[in-house]
């Protein structure tokens, strides 16, 4: 489904729009729909294009975990764009796709260990409003993975929130990034992506 752009796409223009959209099609094979909302507020634009470098370069948490937090926080919220752009980057970081389709299952399926159970039990308490995490979720994590990585996992599921809550408030719709993935990311056996 095209996105519905209830923030018309901007035109993009002038040297640094030639240099983004280069960037863009080399990098994705098109231009994200949401650099096309961002580019109405260039400044912000660029700090949050700054922050994503920032953010990619984070290496505390396993990139597996950080991979099934983002989608399983993007699925709570109902992200079509991010599911789909999330699902591409899982099969560009060479993820197992078959392991990665399960993730919005993950309750039904028996392909994920406990930690990584924990993980997307996690990721989804962070993204329901209100939040329902508990003292016991946060120190299982700190105990099998430490605190670093679990300031980042907080952090990288709240960046997702972010991302996820400004995309579909924006009317930004899957782009068909995922269609290069040789396996549909799966939903649960109800159709009902959770809530």
């Amino acid at each position: 489904m095209p996105s519905t752009f209830r923030i018309p796409k901007a035109r993009i223009t002038g040297l640094y729009g030639k240099v983004m959209s280069a960037y863009a099609r080399r990098t994705f094979g098109e231009i994200p729909d949401g650099l096309c909302v961002y580019f109405h507020h260039k400044p912000l634009m660029k700090a949050v294009i700054g922050f994503e470098g920032k953010v990619a370069k984070w290496d505390a948490l396993d990139p597996t975990l950080k991979s099934y937090a983002q989608l399983a926080s993007a699925g709570v919220i109902g992200c079509s764009w991010c599911l789909d752009f999330g699902y591409f980057k899982a099969h560009d970081e060479g993820l197992d796709l078959a392991k990665v389709s399960e993730v919005l299952r993950w309750r039904e399926s028996d392909v994920f260990t406990p930690l990584e159970r924990d993980v997307l039990e996690y990721a989804e308490a962070m993204s329901t409003t209100p939040l329902t995490v508990t003292d016991e979720m946060v120190a299982g994590l700190v105990d099998q993975l430490g605190n670093a990585a679990v300031v980042e996992l907080t952090q990288m599921v709240a960046v997702e929130n972010m991302r996820s809550r400004f995309n579909s408030a924006a009317g930004l719709q899957s782009q068909g990034y995922s269609d290069v993935c040789e396996l549909p990311l799966a939903v649960p056996s109800d159709g009902v992506r959770p809530a």
